[in-house]
């Protein structure tokens, strides 16, 4: 009888894990698909947005950039107005919004919410489609995405706790901002380059950490009603590593125009 009574708690034990192991699986996948269908909906905007900025036809254009890129009025509103920079503010509004009022929202509103953040980022990286070449965006994000799927494997499977590594990648990444705001008045292409250097390794490196406090948030959380809401607020902060990371490798290797 007590060797029954063992074998049967082993045999629970055994699929609790595997119970918990697939709800982790199901948990990622559901991560990842919200965030790669916000790149695509991001990558869409920005390349359509683009293409309605820009025209051919030197007497139908509303204004000509000192490149020589004929603008048509959406374009001309959308980067040599104030508009400009609504545009570009806006995603940090919907990342503070998801990141100080998730508790806040339901489940859809988060998911709206997010679907808003991903559509304004792709508004405001509609013009790196006029500073580069198609073909480098391309191969620039074929890299990205081979360097955070790697990196973000590493942080799933990894046994390592990288929680130290964390905090120093934050450091880096505060220091790092602090680079880019001075050099928008220094405009020194070295410390450009450098910026962008080491902001490749602060955003491969926190690929792997968000990763794997994504898990962690998961086992914290097993069971409760929030995990839909846990799902998207992950997707955010890989998303956020991801285009980071392909800005960084595209201001390294992105051929321009």
């Amino acid at each position: 009888m007590a060797q029954y009574d063992r074998q049967t708690l082993a045999t629970g034990r055994v699929g609790t894990a595997a119970a918990i192991d697939e709800g982790l699986r199901s948990h990622m996948l559901r991560v990842y698909n919200y965030m790669g269908i916000g790149l695509a909906l991001t990558g869409l905007i920005a390349f359509f947005a683009s293409q309605m900025a820009v025209t051919g036809d030197a007497s139908a254009a509303a204004a000509q950039l000192a490149d020589g890129t004929y603008l048509t009025q959406w374009g001309v509103l959308l980067y040599t107005t104030p508009l400009m920079w609504v545009v570009a503010l806006s995603p940090l509004a919907f990342v503070l919004v998801l990141s100080f009022g998730i508790n806040k929202l339901s489940f859809g509103a988060a998911q709206a919410t997010f679907w808003g953040f991903a559509a304004v980022m792709g508004l405001s990286l509609s013009s790196i489609f006029l500073v580069y070449t198609g073909a480098s965006i391309a191969k620039v994000f074929f890299i990205t995405a081979a360097m955070f799927g790697s990196m973000s494997l590493y942080g799933y499977t990894t046994k390592r706790d990288l929680t130290a590594m964390g905090g120093f990648l934050m450091m880096g990444l505060i220091g790092l901002i602090i680079a880019m705001v001075v050099n928008i008045f220094l405009a020194s292409s070295a410390l450009d380059f450098a910026i962008s250097a080491i902001g490749v390794v602060i955003f491969v490196g926190l690929t792997a950490y968000d990763t794997q406090k994504i898990k962690e948030a998961y086992a914290e959380n097993i069971g409760h009603e929030g995990l839909g809401k846990l799902a998207i607020m992950g997707a955010l902060t890989l998303y956020l590593d991801f285009i980071n990371l392909f800005l960084m490798l595209l201001r390294l290797f992105g051929n321009r125009e």
